[in-house]
């Protein structure tokens, strides 16, 4: 399905990017081969809210771009690769049940924590073949997990304020044009 590329879909785009960037680079917590961030709570809503092209788009550039920015630039291909998997997931799994972004809880769910489990995998996938052991890869497991239910538990409670509100309808009307 060819999806059509409007000026406004572009600026949704770009903006998501520079939001997943941003809150991607801006606080950092260490973790073995890499850190935590709260990056993934605009991946998780760029999915959601505009569907899974957006998702994928936001997810790989802009975390790609705050791995170059913050000095993990060995990271960044890998990211790009990572996170646009990640962001595609969570939106092609949001928006199954029907192209609306209406909050479909169990969708969003299944979404989110299959797109976290993509990040997990990956990375520990691919901190093994850049360090060369399998034990260095899942060191990094467990601040992977955190970062996940960190990030996952901060969208939905973002997601809920919008979802009550009527910020709701400019994601939906955005999302159809």
């Amino acid at each position: 399905m060819k999806e059509k590329m409007s000026v406004q879909k572009l600026c949704v785009d770009a903006l998501m990017i520079a939001l997943v960037c941003i809150t991607t680079a801006v606080i950092q917590i260490p973790i073995p081969l890499g850190y935590m961030h709260l990056g993934n709570v605009t991946i998780l809503a760029a999915g959601v809210f505009f569907g899974p092209m957006t998702g994928l788009l936001t997810g790989g550039i802009g975390s790609a771009l705050a791995d170059l920015l913050t000095g993990y630039a060995v990271w960044a291909l890998p990211t790009l690769i990572i996170k646009s998997v990640m962001g595609y997931v969570i939106g092609r799994a949001a928006w199954s049940v029907c192209r609306n972004p209406r909050f479909t809880r169990v969708s969003v769910l299944l979404g989110s924590l299959a797109g976290l489990a993509v990040m997990v995998i990956g990375y520990t996938v691919f901190g093994s073949l850049l360090y060369g052991s399998v034990a260095a890869g899942l060191s990094q497991v467990p601040g992977l997990v955190t970062e996940s239910v960190m990030g996952l538990a901060v969208f939905y409670v973002i997601a809920a304020a919008f979802t009550a509100s009527h910020v709701t309808k400019l994601f939906v009307r955005l999302s159809e044009s």
